[in-house]
């Protein structure tokens, strides 16, 4: 089915995302549902400060006796580094884990040394086995699936729950947050989280075990760790006015730290993946839903927003090379790789995977959150 091209009045989403709809003043869902919910779960304000106080207190109070009383995983990039930086602030004492999954640039490299060394912190690299990253991520490609970062994501939030468990922290701070990601199609991808979902495009196209590659079930990621374990995931940044151009000036101010010009440049894959093959592949800029969390949040206008949607994803020196050491790195010729390009696309629910359970969860956390006066989720 076509429809007409239209993009939203107020933010720039547009039809790139098939399930997007707009009301008679032309603004789309995003939007509205960005005011009617996501918003009541932002606060950056006296209010979220005070709010975060408390849960400061409680962070510290639980952890007292332990090495350490949380947990960060740290990737280089502008979030994950500023909320490190932030929590050096808070007087608190993070167990700093990095998830190499092998496609590191080397100013991400420079910029997590930046973070660590001006922190005091202890770092802890895990390095994923390159063999089976390499063919998890092969498989992927032939997939041809949406979301080819799934096996990076999910290599890193397992190996992050592991190191929880293993010592004994009770709370995960991640950088995630609405002032910078409240906009996303759902329909352009799946679950990263989704094991089961993983496992079952590794079994059609990968070509090797998976012996050590860490990943989380289901049961674990929603019942296990946040209530058998008590394990909860907090978002420090949504508590705070957070403002990505003015953190990327205090990291460079005080610790050294360096822009990469680009969302999540700190990965050589990612890189190519978000510029190049999602927008071959299947007409996804993710720059779209990116300046639209900027223009609901505040932080750009729209006029700007349109403006830099009209610079090119990629100058095509830099994508001969990237692509050059995409293809060497993962043992491919360029010509496999643009057969692989050519392939029909296709949507993570062809293969198994955990919605049905996780819709049954939702709807048992919505029960509580109702009747119980009580907060189930994962996140707060």
């Amino acid at each position: 089915m076509t429809r007409p091209y239209q993009r939203c009045t107020r933010c720039v989403m547009d039809i790139s995302d098939p399930e997007i709809i707009f009301d008679k003043d032309g603004v789309c869902n995003h939007c509205a549902k960005f005011d009617a919910v996501t918003s009541k779960r932002w606060h950056p304000d006296n209010f979220g400060a005070q709010l975060w106080t408390q849960k400061l207190e409680e962070i510290k109070a639980v952890g007292r006796r332990q090495d350490y009383d949380c947990i960060i995983g740290l990737s280089g990039g502008i979030d994950s580094s500023y909320l490190a930086l932030k929590t050096k602030e808070w007087g608190l004492r993070p167990l700093v884990v990095h998830v190499d999954a092998g496609w590191n640039s080397e100013l991400a490299v420079s910029n997590i040394e930046c973070i660590v060394k001006y922190c005091g912190y202890d770092l802890h690299t895990v390095v994923v086995d390159w063999e089976e990253m390499r063919d998890l991520q092969l498989a992927y490609l032939k997939s041809g699936l949406a979301n080819q970062d799934v096996p990076q994501d999910h290599a890193f939030f397992a190996n992050l729950y592991r190191y929880a468990v293993k010592n004994k922290i009770k709370y995960i701070l991640s950088g995630g947050n609405i002032a910078t990601e409240s906009i996303f199609p759902t329909s352009w991808h799946g679950d990263a989280m989704d094991a089961i979902n993983l496992r079952a495009v590794h079994r059609r196209y990968g070509t090797r075990r998976l012996r050590s590659f860490q990943t989380i079930g289901f049961w674990e990621y929603y019942v296990w760790f946040p209530f058998v374990k008590g394990m909860r995931t907090l978002r420090p940044l949504n508590f705070m006015p957070y403002n990505k151009a003015k953190a990327i000036d205090e990291l460079a101010r005080t610790t050294g730290w360096r822009p990469y010009g680009r969302k999540h440049g700190e990965s050589r894959f990612t890189k190519l993946f978000q510029n190049y093959y999602l927008p071959e592949k299947f007409g996804y800029d993710k720059r779209i839903p990116h300046f639209s969390s900027l223009i609901v949040s505040g932080q750009m206008t729209r006029d700007e927003a349109l403006s830099a949607l009209k610079e090119p994803l990629y100058d095509p020196q830099d994508l001969a090379a990237d692509l050059a050491f995409f293809c060497k790195k993962l043992g491919i010729s360029e010509d496999e790789f643009r057969a692989i390009m050519a392939q029909p696309s296709h949507h993570y629910s062809e293969f198994a995977n955990w919605d049905q359970l996780k819709s049954a969860i939702k709807a048992a956390q919505d029960i509580a959150r109702t009747v119980l006066g009580r907060d189930i989720s994962v996140y707060s």
